[in-house]
């Protein structure tokens, strides 16, 4: 099929975003086990923290090699205002490309679409203890949650003001705001614009569902601060909450209090421990940083090379024929 100069760029651009991520993906998925029980021997904000990164790893690197590489040794060394023949593999490559990256952006607009009903129909109440004000909804259904990515609002519906009492609320607030100052909301944007590894297979649940359990965990942590007191309030809080029936959660960017009921009996159990426990991913808050620059200026280094875009250019046209 004959293409024209920019289209071919585009159809390139696609398929090489595509099949980077789907063999780095693939690698990624095949070290998940053995991830997850490196993330067990840490403490929990840094297993969190480890496991996000490892979940982004193949959209971030399949981008930085299509923007440093592919992209700049198409437009220095390829003739302009020329069409050329694109073989149907690569087309191929370019489609799923497309449909993955379409499903991931339109998954996240939609997510993003369905907070507008938390800007609206609440009313505010100011609450003690410099936690902020938190909006009352309506319905019957027990909820707590944070909404929200840029300004996230702490929300929850009268039933829960209601039964819970003043420790278990603040308690359950404090978790809360725990998951606002992590950021969580945002990392769950950013994985729902990670694209699937092949339309309809996710490939890397895995490790979204495991990065969930352990950001649970440090909001716990955090929330509790070493206090039994702060830990058993809690405690009871995720209990009576369970008890009340757990409504479900909305939207992708609504992170619950109590977002699944199979992990309630593990967090109860960590926080009546009350206790320090060992972490061996110490090397891990120096590792990622370094190995981050180290990267940069690896990708940076090799950009300035005419040798590494000539060799890339030779790749991107054995992939268009």
């Amino acid at each position: 099929m004959t293409v024209p100069y920019l289209l071919r760029l585009i159809c390139l651009c696609l398929a090489a975003f595509f099949l980077i991520h789907l063999a780095a993906g693939l690698g990624v998925a095949r070290l998940a086990p053995s991830a997850v029980r490196l993330a067990l021997r840490m403490r929990a904000s840094r297993a969190s923290t480890f496991l996000l990164l490892l979940r982004l790893l193949p959209p971030a690197f399949a981008l930085v090699v299509v923007a440093g590489f592919c992209a700049p040794s198409y437009l220095w060394l390829e003739p302009p205002a020329t069409s050329e023949e694109v073989g149907w593999g690569c087309l191929a490559a370019a489609a799923f490309g497309a449909v993955v990256s379409a499903a991931a952006l339109i998954g996240a607009v939609r997510a993003l679409w369905s907070l507008r009903q938390w800007r609206g129909n609440a009313r505010e109440v100011s609450i003690g203890g410099g936690y902020g004000p938190i909006f009352i909804v309506g319905g019957s259904a027990p909820f707590l949650a944070l909404a929200g990515v840029v300004r996230p609002r702490l929300v929850a519906t009268r039933c829960v003001m209601d039964t819970l009492t003043s420790e278990e609320l603040l308690a359950a607030i404090r978790h809360e705001r725990a998951h606002q100052a992590s950021r969580d909301n945002l990392k769950r944007l950013l994985l729902l614009l990670a694209p699937d590894l092949l339309p309809a297979w996710p490939g890397l649940l895995a490790i979204e569902h495991a990065w969930a359990r352990f950001a649970e965990w440090a909001a716990d942590d955090r929330a509790a601060a070493g206090d039994p007191h702060y830990s058993v309030s809690l405690a009871a809080a995720l209990v009576r909450f369970a008890r009340m029936g757990n409504a479900p959660v909305s939207s992708p960017l609504v992170t619950s209090l109590l977002a699944d009921t199979c992990d309630l009996s593990q967090r109860v159990d960590r926080l009546l421990e009350c206790r320090p426990r060992p972490d061996a991913g110490g090397w891990f808050a120096v590792a990622w940083p370094f190995c981050t620059s180290l990267a940069v200026i690896g990708v940076a280094y090799l950009i300035r090379q005419p040798a590494a875009l000539y060799w890339v250019h030779e790749t991107l046209e054995r992939l268009v024929h």
